[in-house]
């Protein structure tokens, strides 16, 4: 190896460089809508891709320190098979492979990110990243609603700022806005509790996210902010229960929370009027109703990987034309698995986030550091989220569940038995640490 080499490989496996690409690429997935309407499809894409080589080369470099067993969870690799193998049965392979390639390529940089930083390293950076862009969206919807009262049309920025709402900031739409901003409020707060930040910044983040979050006015929002809330509850209450006890408390709070999810659902038409949201959910249970008419056509393999809906593409543009509409989603993540990977790629999905959801909860529950409740809120945030829009399938949404997976699969997985095996070190789950 020349000299040169060397020191392109001590670049490549610095801390330094670890820091410089995370923030990198959570910029580029956060921003992504913001970075595609100031340039193009073509150069975002080249960003992504750019972005995917350099991870691989700084995780071949940290190679030593990875374990080939534990590199990503096994139902992250069979859903991603199942959806390249979905160009064999498609409607058109080409643009198959293309939304194959942007999934896999946010699987890969939310796999870099995993194995080069901590959980509270990731936390921080993720915290700086979504402080800037929710800054730069107000900033923007000032800018439009107040000071030039003029939409910044190419960013969809209406300008309503100052009539209280709705706003996309620079994530497109309302609903973005309000997922992001509810990621963020976790984000912030754990860093606040962790002491990761001093008050005078943690405060105004939260305040800013908090105030992002209501002028998105976005239905979902509430939503997510009492799951996040009730989990928040029932996390706090198993962490400060007794070790003896706390399994029982686990039970007791497992029952409550399916009699709630059965008395939620006997009232869910009060509750969606209650919220004023009849029309929003009136319009997606006309358009899941018409999938499943294109899922039992396809129940087991679905109608191919595409991502989000390719214009032109059946059954999606037929699915347009039967509801006189323009839908680029199923606007729920599980109907759309369902529609492009049929039954069997729904129960790999069920599997890849329920499986992470769990083991960082076990987590979450015995470890000291509040670090750890960050992963299991965030996944109860994209698995509520996931029942109103598709954000969980693609960009940002999709980083964040591969990210949660792997951060969860680090902790607790039967992979660390075979390590341990191999090194002769016993794996342990410590209540303190």
């Amino acid at each position: 190896m020349t000299p040169t080499q060397e020191r392109f490989g001590r670049l490549l496996g610095s801390v330094e460089m670890a820091r410089a690409y995370t923030l990198a690429a959570l910029t580029a997935t956060f921003g992504s809508f913001m970075i595609e309407r100031m340039t193009s499809t073509t150069t975002y894409a080249t960003i992504i891709a750019l972005l995917c080589v350099l991870g691989v080369a700084i995780l071949f470099v940290r190679r030593e320190e990875l374990s080939l067993l534990r590199i990503a969870p096994s139902s992250l690799f069979a859903f991603l098979a199942l959806a390249l193998a979905s160009v064999f049965w498609t409607t058109d392979g080409s643009d198959t492979l293309v939304g194959w390639a942007w999934t896999f390529g946010f699987a890969i940089l939310a796999i870099t990110i995993g194995h080069i930083r901590d959980t509270l390293q990731t936390v921080r950076a993720i915290g700086d990243t979504l402080r800037a862009l929710l800054l730069v969206s107000l900033g923007m919807e000032v800018l439009s609603g107040i000071l030039i009262d003029v939409p910044i049309a190419f960013l969809q920025i209406e300008g309503n700022l100052a009539l209280g709402g709705p706003v996309p900031g620079i994530f497109g739409t309302r609903n973005m806005l309000g997922f992001i901003a509810v990621i963020a409020l976790i984000t912030f707060f754990i860093e606040w509790r962790t002491q990761s930040v001093i008050a005078p910044i943690a405060i105004p983040s939260i305040a800013l996210a908090g105030f992002l979050a209501l002028v998105s006015a976005s239905p979902t929002v509430l939503v997510l902010a009492v799951a996040v809330g009730v989990v928040t509850a029932a996390l706090t209450i198993v962490r400060h229960a007794p070790a003896a006890h706390r399994n029982l408390v686990q039970w007791m709070l497992g029952a409550l929370a399916v009699t709630s999810l059965a008395v939620a659902f006997a009232f869910r038409h009060p509750i969606i009027a209650w919220m004023g949201a009849g029309s929003d959910f009136s319009i997606r249970a006309d358009l899941w109703n018409q999938i499943l008419d294109f899922v039992a056509i396809r129940p087991m393999q679905g109608w191919g990987w595409f991502g989000a809906w390719q214009r032109g593409e059946y059954p999606f543009t037929y699915i347009n034309y039967l509801l006189d509409d323009q839908h680029e989603t199923a606007l729920n993540a599980f109907f759309d698995v369902l529609l492009q990977l049929g039954i069997a790629g729904l129960i790999l999905f069920l599997i890849l986030g329920g499986v992470a959801l769990i083991r960082s909860w076990l987590v979450a529950s015995v470890r000291h550091s509040v670090v750890y409740a960050w992963t299991p809120l965030v996944l109860v945030t994209l698995a509520v989220d996931s029942i109103f829009e598709s954000f969980t399938l693609a960009g940002a949404g999709w980083f964040m569940l591969v990210l949660c997976a792997l951060r969860a699969g680090q902790s607790r997985s039967w992979r660390e038995n075979i390590d341990a095996a191999n090194t002769g070190v016993i794996p342990t789950l410590r209540p303190q640490e």
